[in-house]
């Protein structure tokens, strides 16, 4: 029996508000990263700003809002009504300090408990306020969140507004990187629910007309969607909607007061009722709910009086109320779905026709499925009691409605060995990995049934939860880690088609990583230094001199477990997977997958050269 430890007066210590942002980063801004997943802690900092200039906009002070992000240091810079030059230390220093807690000054604001902006300073090595305002400027800056200089107020004929500048912490957010299309997006969030507002970054002006209209329409390929999108306004609830022609499972973009809600919540949950409850009234037929809502794909905002979120990243909304004198958010979106979708639909006979087919179609498709779903699920069933497939984490194992962690993994690998050394050196709390065995089926072309009769596919499907909807996609992050061979390349290249295929808003929504792993590895007896490229093994080798010992792992299965955790840890590389607009999922499929072989050839051959003449003048220097 282990002996108590003294536990006395010191060992009872109180943390500074910097202190405790800095020990425990997690609680205030999610995970942390490097920038390759949307949801990383950089991005997290940056929107934190954002949502402050944006409540500016909402209070109808200042249309404009300017950034600019060179390598790791962001500038914001808003043209609202400026922080109150007395408190311009305090609103960035001092926590439960804010403007916010005042009601009438936001009524629905973004961001509630003045811990933000304070989160921004404790992890940036460098952070900078200057408030324009009364003809007068006021400048602080901090380091680590310390304040190192605080001006005077001094005259200034600068527009009123407010400037932060920061530089995010490189020993938090190790090897990080700005990705310009992540924040691209969140930019276009932001204008999309607020029309009226540019927002420019680096010198690229962005703004909206039509709101949510305009999200979808960027989202989705105008060929891809079965008849023009449904646009409907209310006071403090703004929806979007059509059906996708090719995809099968449903697709949400929710936002609560600005905020994106990726993870959905109680505002999503009652759209996606009220939307089955309006059809069936407004047919007159009890059409099953999966049948409408197969393939929509739509966009939701909503305004609430103090919201109350899930987590500090406001990801899920938990707020039952609207807030005053308002229904619950349940009623308040069933109400005004009954009324606005039904008149569109009485209005526009041609769309409802065609939402009647999409039903009648997925009704057939359902019941053709039926038995074949059926069976695909007990023998998921089955091999779950003793399946080798999946190797779940601890943080969802025996509970498959668990909301997903931002940090929770799925590696989708191929072979024993690459297995073996993912499972042994993995964080079994967070990764799970799931194993292939051997090539995946090529699903170009083919229907959803492939999916329950193909053994694979069905265990991956049944492993990640989402046969009838995202919301309980059990990983956040779904890595295909296969060796950098042409095998390997072959195999990521038929999961990425099974994605695009049949779950394509996986990848929209930023869930698909690529895993990079070393090519090499140089050392000597003092150092070790892993390589991602011919250039990087280079640069290793002139940095130790001499005659450093060179590995080049030629697969997965070649690291060891011991190696492996590197990898896989803090240190991660993950390419993401991405779409854009211009290219429509299909044609994506019939490029890579299709017949036109000469032309993914000469794609090939164009792309190799790309990277042999890199090796060339890596081998120069």
């Amino acid at each position: 029996m282990a002996q108590p430890t003294n536990y006395t007066e010191d060992n009872i210590r109180s943390l500074d508000w910097k202190e405790h942002i800095r020990m425990r980063p997690g609680m205030y801004i999610g995970k942390l990263g490097d920038g390759s997943s949307p949801d990383d802690g950089i991005y997290i900092l940056l929107k934190e700003i954002l949502d402050n200039c944006i409540d500016e906009f909402v209070m109808g002070a200042g249309k404009t809002i300017e950034i600019k992000i060179e390598d790791s240091k962001v500038q914001i810079r808003d043209y609202g009504r400026g922080i109150p030059l007395g408190k311009v230390v305090d609103v960035v220093s001092k926590m439960n300090t804010g403007g916010k807690y005042d009601s009438r000054a936001f009524k629905k604001s973004v961001g509630l408990n003045g811990v933000g902006t304070k989160a921004v300073n404790a992890l940036s090595s460098s952070f900078t306020v200057a408030s324009f305002r009364d003809q007068q400027t006021k400048t602080a800056s901090f380091a680590f969140g310390e304040l190192q200089e605080e001006s005077d107020l001094v005259k200034s004929s600068k527009r009123k507004g407010t400037l932060v500048q920061f530089e995010p912490d490189a020993q938090i957010f190790k090897n990080f990187k700005y990705r310009l299309e992540y924040v691209e997006r969140m930019l276009k969030y932001y204008v999309y629910l607020n029309p009226g507002l540019t927002i420019d970054l680096n010198g690229v002006a962005y703004k909206s007309e039509n709101g949510l209209k305009d999200l979808l329409e960027d989202q989705t390929n105008a060929a891809d969607l079965l008849y023009p999108i449904i646009h409907l306004h209310g006071e403090d609830i703004e929806v979007a909607l059509s059906h996708s022609k090719t995809q099968y499972s449903e697709e949400y973009h929710t936002f609560v007061n600005g905020q994106n809600t990726t993870q959905g919540g109680t505002h999503q949950a009652a759209f996606r009722e009220a939307v089955v409850k309006t059809i069936r009234e407004f047919f007159g037929k009890n059409y099953d709910a999966s049948d409408i809502r197969k393939s929509i794909i739509a966009a939701l905002s909503i305004k609430v009086m103090e919201p109350v979120f899930e987590s500090q990243t406001k990801t899920k909304l938990g707020s039952t109320d609207m807030g005053g004198d308002l229904p619950t958010v349940r009623t308040y979106i069933n109400d005004f779905m009954t009324t606005q979708l039904d008149n569109f639909l009485h209005k526009n006979p041609v769309t409802a026709e065609a939402i009647q087919r999409k039903i009648i179609q997925a009704e057939k498709e359902r019941k053709e499925l039926s038995g074949i779903r059926k069976l695909a699920r007990e023998r998921a069933k089955k091999a779950s009691l003793h399946n080798k497939k999946l190797r779940d984490c601890r943080v969802h194992l025996g509970d498959l409605k668990k909301d997903r962690r931002l940090d929770s993994t799925l590696f989708i690998t191929e072979g024993d060995s690459a297995s073996g050394s993912i499972t042994k050196s993995r964080d079994v709390n967070t990764q799970a990995v799931f194993s292939l065995r051997g090539k995946p089926l090529n699903s170009y072309g083919m229907s959803k049934k492939i999916v329950y009769e193909n053994e694979e596919f069905n265990l991956l499907q049944a492993a990640l939860n989402i046969e009838e909807s995202m919301e309980d996609l059990r990983y956040n992050n779904i890595v295909i880690a296969t060796d950098a061979d042409v095998d390997g390349m072959h195999i990521r290249l038929l999961l990425i088609t099974f994605f695009l295929q049949f779950f394509p808003e996986l990848i929209k929504e930023g869930h698909l990583y690529i895993l990079q792993t070393p090519l090499f590895r140089v050392r000597n007896k003092k150092e070790t230094i892993y390589c991602y490229s011919e250039r990087e093994r280079i640069a290793a080798i002139q940095k130790l001199k001499g005659k450093p010992e060179i590995t080049r792992f030629k697969g997965l299965g070649e690291i060891s477990p011991d190696e492996f955790k590197y990898f896989i840890g803090e240190d991660i590389r993950l390419d993401p997977v991405m779409l854009d607009k211009v290219t429509t999922v299909e044609e994506l499929l019939e490029f890579y997958m299709g017949k036109n072989t000469m032309d993914r050839q000469k794609f090939i051959i164009e792309n190799l050269k790309v990277e042999l003449d890199l090796l060339e003048e890596s081998l120069a220097e």
